[in-house]
């Protein structure tokens, strides 16, 4: 079990040392999963403490947006429990953050640490500590920006780690073949298009529940979703510029992504609430830096038949064939149902991306 410590200076800068524990779970080497849905941090702290001004910098923190999307999508949502019900129950939630205001803390300022795979594996828990109410408020003010990139970073993890298990050896042979990358991938998989610059892959349909607020009811919402990749000559550094990526962006899509209704295809929503936003990005081993993009994708030719979704996209160059690489990510799902999951999804196949040896 790994630790992480943070700990804050008397100018209130956050400093981040690093110190570690290694101990032997039983549970864990049993292979027990994380349980409860991506996107849930389980805040285990008593019930004073939730109804408290603490619980305003919590949902600050914690449930920030994945942008520019609509309906909005938040990273998180909080789940909460006292210190009794969850001893009682199932301690294997995925994400759970424990607010601990404790007396014999003797800190000068709140702690808050991280531990991994403490009752199952790919399971992150986090404490905040403090030796009183106004401590813990404090420490929460300061380090919740922090907590939130650890669980982030740690969800989009896990199902690239759950991805890389899965073969998909004829795709990903394709894959290298063409463009020279690799990459991870859901099971069952399927490469629906294949042209000499442009591939499209499509993910098995997901279904999700969707309830009737106020009927007691519910749906399922397919959600259909898949990623594209294209390439094109590299030429030098003003192709990545935003601009020069969206217009490359339309130009693909036209000529490769049409609609089953005749006359439509695919193409960038470019309305003022969801217009695209981008900013660099690097993979998780950080080998490859390039531009992810994220927001709306609508189909055009026939407005009034008029559908779309959501894109997340990541460019990069890929030295060895001095081509600009384009990996976008689709999920075209209800209104009605959570696009956390599958997003996170597209998320971690991109983070998974690597140069081909």
């Amino acid at each position: 079990m790994s630790i992480k410590v943070f700990s804050f200076c008397a100018l209130f800068v956050l400093i981040v040392s690093f110190g570690c524990e290694s101990s032997h779970n039983s549970k864990v080497s049993q292979g027990l999963s994380v349980t409860g849905k991506v996107g849930d941090i389980l805040v285990v702290c008593e019930q004073g403490v939730w109804n408290s001004e603490i619980k305003n910098y919590l949902d600050t923190g914690l449930t920030q947006w994945i942008m520019p999307y609509f309906p909005d999508v938040a990273t998180f949502q909080l789940v909460h429990k006292t210190p009794s019900h969850f001893t009682q129950g199932v301690k294997r939630y995925r994400n759970t953050l424990f607010i601990n205001i404790d007396p014999t803390y003797k800190g000068e300022y709140g702690s808050i640490v991280k531990r991994n795979d403490v009752w199952a594996r790919g399971q992150l828990v986090v404490d905040i500590t403090g030796k009183d109410y106004n401590q813990v408020l404090e420490t929460c003010k300061l380090g919740l920006e922090e907590v939130h990139e650890e669980f982030d970073t740690k969800e989009w993890s896990r199902i690239k780690t759950n991805f890389a298990r899965n073969k998909n050896s004829n795709i990903r042979r394709e894959v290298k073949g063409n463009f020279g990358i690799d990459l991870v991938l859901p099971s069952s998989s399927k490469l629906v298009s294949k042209r000499k610059n442009f591939y499209r892959i499509e993910f098995p349909a997901a279904s999700r529940p969707i309830e009737f607020v106020g009927t007691g009811t519910e749906d399922v919402g397919s959600i259909i979703s898949g990623i594209m990749i294209y390439q094109y000559n590299y030429t030098d550094s003003s192709q990545f510029e935003f601009d020069a990526l969206l217009a490359a962006r339309d130009t693909m899509l036209k000529y490769n992504v049409p609609h089953e209704i005749e006359g439509m295809y695919m193409g960038t929503q470019y309305n003022e609430f969801v217009y695209p936003e981008g900013n660099k990005m690097s993979t998780a081993d950080a080998k490859l830096d390039g531009f992810e993009m994220r927001g709306m994708f609508m189909f055009k030719g026939l407005p009034k038949h008029s559908t779309g979704g959501a894109f997340w996209a990541y460019h990069f160059k890929n030295e060895a064939t001095n081509k600009l690489v384009c990996v976008s990510g689709y999920v075209d799902a209800p209104a009605t149902t959570s696009w956390t999951h599958p997003l996170r999804e597209i998320q971690a196949i991109l983070k998974s991306i690597q140069i081909a040896r």
